[in-house]
């Protein structure tokens, strides 16, 4: 079962090696700016697998920062990170300061990965690395705009992005598809 699904993710790599040409270039070419205010260059998680996720503090979903804390805990030291950019574009459910998000996470989650400033991953704001990731693994029916909160993006050690997840997807039934990128590096 393993050998299947590295073969399926080695065939994911050589279709988009193959389209690469038409695209907006890797992940590493964007920037974006984190909760304290600092601006970082994705190319600074070159070489690791990165899970991507709108997150929200007062979501339906917002217990999945249990398990993105515990898939960031148990691979960090093999080469995984999370980044969490909160968004309050759907129903509102972000609506604190970055100070606030910040606490709140850290308090009732112990959130230990790097979060991001708020953003806007849909409409005219839309920042332009959420441009580049729905773009590069669309949604149901071929669909780019994110549906909800907590819609992740795997991206492997590369850059490519590789696959995007529903908001109603647990962050560890994910746990497969990470070890798997994670011993292709």
């Amino acid at each position: 079962m393993n050998l299947v699904r590295i073969a399926f993710i080695g065939l994911l790599i050589l279709m988009f090696t193959a389209q690469a040409g038409d695209k907006m270039g890797t992940f590493y070419a964007y920037k974006a700016t984190d909760i304290k205010g600092v601006e970082h260059s994705m190319s600074e998680y070159k070489g690791k697998v990165v899970l991507v996720v709108n997150v929200a503090s007062k979501c339906g979903f917002t217990p999945q920062y249990a398990g993105l804390q515990k898939l960031y805990e148990k691979y960090e030291k093999k080469g995984l990170v999370i980044l969490g950019f909160p968004s309050n574009q759907f129903g509102k459910q972000e609506p604190g300061t970055h100070k606030e998000i910040q606490n709140f996470c850290k308090v009732n989650y112990g959130v230990t990965f790097p979060l991001f400033a708020k953003i806007e991953v849909n409409g005219n704001g839309t920042h332009p690395l959420y441009v580049h990731l729905k773009k590069e693994a669309t949604g149901f029916l071929g669909t780019e705009s994110i549906k909800w909160n907590f819609t992740k993006f795997l991206i492997d050690a590369k850059g490519n992005v590789l696959k995007r997840y529903a908001s109603i997807k647990d962050p560890m039934s994910l746990e497969e598809d990470i070890k798997i990128l994670l011993d292709m590096r």
